[in-house]
């Protein structure tokens, strides 16, 4: 009897004869339809699944071949999957966080293991009927999942933690659920995937137990993969105003773009689950000032952005301190007619502008987050020529107002700080600093403020240039 097949396989339920028993006998797809990437998979997660003990992940009975096609046998496990039960609507708040917790131990004793699941979805719990300690085993809804026993299984994305690189996903293709992964496993930074991965997923699971839909969907796979990289949930009491304020923020602190921002680790998941099911406090409540600064300061998800902008910052900044000196020169030389100036600065805009266009182009389409930040830019330089043109109109003496140029870049990096990482509040305040500067010393303002700019654009810039390159070295071929 077929009971469901997948990219690589098909399972069916069995009798095996020694012992005799109801197996699930998990088989590689016959003929043609199978490549030689999918029997290394299905072998990979024969192995991985062999090497875990434990009660609520599948075991593996027993691993071999026939007719030249590979199978492993598997516990036959009565009753739904998760994603069956969740055809039927949302499950009880608290049955999806005794559900999550238990299947949080599971994918815990994985990592001590060495073993990251990487595609831990609804479709990939099976609930065993039992006894499960839950306070809740008195519900007796159509979608009910009290009294039963969470069980992981396919482990065919498996990956060793300790692996230098992996051998099937080499290619850059994207594997997995889009649904429920995290976003460095949709972006392919297959350095980046690790436990924190794995939570991501535990997370997305509890959102779809708790609203009756995954925390992205859309029509197609790639639209979902946008979403997961550049979109935030909606929070679960938006679409379920039944799920407790406690839950949500345990649900939402799973489901930050940033691995560091997660739970360190799956059992400290599962640790404030339970604490959440006793009425105890939650780990994850800010605590101190520090906490705090660490979360004001910490890069957002969008950072990376900037390994596509590493050159061009740096070729901003120098041609920034360059259109600063030559403003300089101009006031050296009493130069007090403004045409000069903005002819200056006008041409060196439009200048900068192509050059950014062919520099940018060489590295693929530009993404909404490089949008944003392209806007900014352009705001910065309307913002300066608007100081310019009141200048003017109140007949004032040729850049008397150049210290706003300062300030007006400082709200620049603020919208920076808020996009890309709060390490841009300290370009911050070094431009309010040296606005203030620019007014006690104006003999060397434009030359104050083109080496505050230009080292605001260039360290960064030059941080991430390396970053790029040092992986380009590292990648595969």
């Amino acid at each position: 009897e077929e009971l469901g097949r997948g990219g690589m396989g098909v399972v069916f339920k069995a009798r095996q004869k020694s012992p005799d028993r109801i197996v699930a006998l998990k088989m590689l797809r016959h003929g043609d339809l199978a490549g030689p990437e999918d029997r290394a998979r299905i072998q990979a997660e024969s192995r991985a699944a062999a090497q875990l003990k434990h009660p609520n992940i599948v075991a593996v009975y027993d691993v071999g071949e026939a007719e030249g096609r590979d199978y492993f046998t598997m516990p036959f496990i009565e009753g739904k999957s998760l994603a069956e039960v969740l055809s039927e609507g949302p499950v009880p708040p608290r049955e999806a966080a005794r559900i999550v917790a238990t299947v949080a131990h599971a994918v815990e004793h994985a990592h001590r293991a060495g073993i990251i699941h990487r595609d831990l979805k609804p479709g990939n719990i099976l609930l065993s009927p039992g006894i499960s300690s839950s306070e809740d085993s008195n519900l007796n809804t159509p979608s009910s999942v009290a009294g039963t026993i969470p069980m992981v299984t396919d482990f065919g994305l498996a990956k060793q933690i300790a692996t230098d690189h992996e051998r099937l996903t080499q290619t850059g293709a994207i594997v997995g659920t889009p649904s429920f992964m995290p976003p460095e496993q949709a972006a392919s930074r297959r350095g980046q995937i690790g436990p924190a991965s794995d939570v991501y997923s535990l997370g997305a699971i509890l959102y779809n137990l708790l609203t009756g839909r995954p925390p992205f969907q859309a029509a197609n796979r790639v639209d979902v993969v946008f979403m997961v990289l550049e979109q935030d949930p909606v929070p679960p009491r938006l679409l379920n105003p039944k799920v407790d304020r406690e839950l949500e923020i345990i649900c939402l602190k799973c489901l930050q773009k940033t691995p560091e921002m997660r739970y360190p680790s799956a059992e400290a998941l599962a640790r404030d689950l339970e604490a959440f099911l006793r009425g105890e406090s939650l780990s994850i409540r800010p605590s101190d000032l520090r906490e705090l600064l660490g979360w004001f300061f910490r890069p957002t998800h969008h950072i990376t952005v900037l390994e596509n902008w590493g050159l061009l910052w740096m070729a901003h900044s120098g041609f920034t301190l360059v259109l600063c000196a030559a403003t300089w020169m101009l006031q050296q030389l009493h130069i007090a007619q403004r045409w000069p100036y903005l002819l200056l600065w006008c041409g060196g805009v439009l200048t900068w502008a192509a050059i950014f266009w062919q520099l940018r182009r060489r590295v693929g389409p530009v993404t909404f987050v490089e949008r944003q930040i392209a806007h900014t830019w352009a705001a910065g330089v309307v913002g300066g020529f608007g100081v310019l043109l009141i200048e003017m109109l109140l007949k004032r003496p040729v850049l008397e107002f150049a210290p706003l140029l300062a300030a007006v870049a400082a709200m620049v990096f603020l919208c920076k700080a808020g996009i890309l990482s709060g390490m841009f509040y300290l370009a911050v305040a070094a431009l309010c600093t040296i606005s203030l500067l620019m007014v006690a010393i104006p003999e060397i303002a434009m030359l104050l403020y083109g080496l505050t700019v230009a080292g605001c654009y260039f360290i960064p810039g030059f941080i991430f240039w390396r970053r790029r390159a040092a992986q380009l070295r590292n990648s595969p071929g």
